[in-house]
C-alpha cells in the first residue's frame, strides 16, 4: 500500500511539469517601420513576435524596456477575415444556428439554446468564462464582448472556447443547470488581423477602443511602452522600435526514422521535441502543418517491458493528445510517437522504422 501511495505521489510530482514559454522574444531599440522590422527580424531571429496566449504576452511585456511609446510586434491587418477563438484555441468545430452568421458587422458570437448566433461585438450580454481550476463560470454581469474578454482573463482564465461537440453539450448543460435565460457571450470573434509567420493564433490584446482605425489607414499593430502594455492600431509607416521572437521548435523536412531523428536532433540542436503541455502542442501544430509527411515524429516512445509511453527528454505522458494508439501490441515492431501533419493534429502510434519529417526543440524545455 505504501509503495503504490509513492508511486500515485511521484507521478502526480512529475505530471506537475509548469508551461513552458515555446519562444524567446528580443527587443530592439531601432526605429524601423513595420515592412523593414519584420525584415530585420526575419534576418536575424524567426520573425517578428508572435502571442498565442497570456503567458506569451507576460513574457512579451518583460521583453519591452522602453517607457510611454510603441513598439512593433507581428500583428498586421489584412483583406481576409475569420472566425477564431479569443483563448487562441484552433477553430476546428462551429455550432451556428440556421443562417448564422448572416451579418458582415456582426463579428463576435453568442450562444442560444445551445447554437450560435453572429452579434455586434458592442452589444453587452452576460458571459461565461472559463477557469483553468473550477472549469465554466457565469458571470451576472452585462458587458460588450471586449470588456468581457478581458474580465474573464483579469478574473479566470479567457471567455469560454467550444472545441467540439461535447464541450457544446457540456456547456448548454451548464447553461441550463445555471438557469441562464437569453443569449450569453462565448469566446468566438472574426477580425482580419494575421500574424507574420503566418501563425493561427487568434489571441489579442487590444486597448479599450482599439483597433480603431484612425484616419482609415491603421493597419499595424504595436504595443504601448507603458503598464498595461496592451495593443493599439497604427499607421504601418511609422516609425518604431519592435519585437522579434525566436522559435523553439524547428521543423525538419528529412525522411528519418525514429531514432535517426532523435540523433539529429541531438546532434544539431537539443532534442526531439517532448509535447508535456497543450501549450506546447499549439507550438508543435504551429510548425507542423508545413510537414511534406503524413505524420511528424516526436520524441515519444514505448516500453513494452513496463507498458508505458514516455517522453525522451525524461518527463513522464500527462498531458496527451492521441488519435491511435496501438502499442499494446507489443509482439509487432518497436513504437514510436508521431503527430499528424493534417486533420486535427492528434498523435499516433508508429513502427519506429517509418521515414518522417521531425521536431526539434532549439532549447532546453
Amino acid at each position: 500500500m505504501e509503495q503504490t501511495l509513492y508511486f500515485i505521489l511521484l507521478l502526480i510530482a512529475l505530471c506537475s511539469v509548469s508551461e513552458c514559454v515555446q519562444r524567446q522574444y528580443y527587443y530592439i531599440s531601432e526605429t524601423k517601420n513595420w515592412t523593414e522590422a519584420q525584415r530585420y527580424c526575419r534576418e536575424n531571429y524567426t520573425d517578428l513576435a508572435t502571442v498565442d496566449n497570456m503567458n506569451d504576452m507576460n513574457e512579451l511585456k518583460k521583453s519591452v524596456n522602453f517607457d510611454g511609446w510603441y513598439g512593433w510586434f507581428g500583428l498586421k491587418k489584412t483583406g481576409v477575415e475569420k472566425w477564431q477563438w479569443s483563448s487562441g484555441d484552433p477553430v476546428l468545430y462551429l455550432n451556428w444556428s440556421t443562417g448564422q452568421p448572416d451579418n458582415r458587422a456582426e463579428e463576435c458570437a453568442v450562444m442560444k439554446n445551445g447554437q450560435w448566433h453572429d452579434l455586434s461585438c458592442s452589444e453587452t450580454r452576460h458571459f461565461i468564462c472559463n477557469n483553468m481550476n473550477t472549469g465554466l463560470v457565469f458571470v451576472n454581469q452585462t458587458k460588450n464582448w471586449r470588456d468581457a474578454q478581458s474580465y474573464c482573463r483579469q478574473n479566470h482564465t479567457d471567455l469560454v472556447s467550444v472545441r467540439n461537440q461535447n464541450e457544446n453539450q457540456q456547456l448548454q448543460k451548464f447553461i441550463n443547470d445555471s438557469h441562464i435565460s437569453g443569449d450569453v457571450w462565448i469566446g468566438l470573434f472574426r477580425d482580419s488581423w494575421q500574424w507574420s509567420d503566418q501563425s493561427n493564433s487568434s489571441f489579442r490584446y487590444w486597448r479599450s477602443g482599439e483597433p480603431n482605425n484612425d484616419g482609415g489607414n491603421e493597419n499595424c499593430a504595436v504595443i504601448k511602452g507603458e503598464a498595461p502594455k496592451e495593443w493599439n492600431d497604427v499607421p504601418c509607416s511609422d516609425q518604431n522600435p519592435f519585437v522579434c521572437h525566436e522559435e523553439k521548435l524547428i521543423l525538419i523536412k528529412q525522411n528519418l526514422t525514429w531514432s535517426e531523428a532523435l540523433r539529429y536532433c541531438r546532434q544539431n540542436h537539443t532534442d526531439l521535441v517532448s509535447v508535456h503541455s497543450e501549450e506546447i502542442q499549439r507550438g508543435v501544430m504551429n510548425v507542423v502543418k508545413w510537414a511534406s509527411t503524413g505524420a511528424v515524429w516526436l520524441g515519444l516512445r514505448h516500453s513494452c517491458t513496463v507498458g508505458l509511453w514516455f517522453w525522451v527528454s525524461g518527463q513522464t505522458v500527462c498531458y496527451q493528445n492521441w488519435a491511435i494508439d496501438d502499442s499494446e501490441n507489443c509482439d509487432s515492431a518497436v513504437r514510436s510517437g508521431a503527430v499528424q501533419s493534417g486533420g486535427d493534429q492528434r498523435w499516433i502510434s508508429r513502427p519506429e522504422t517509418d521515414r518522417l519529417n521531425f521536431i526539434c526543440s532549439r532549447n532546453e524545455e
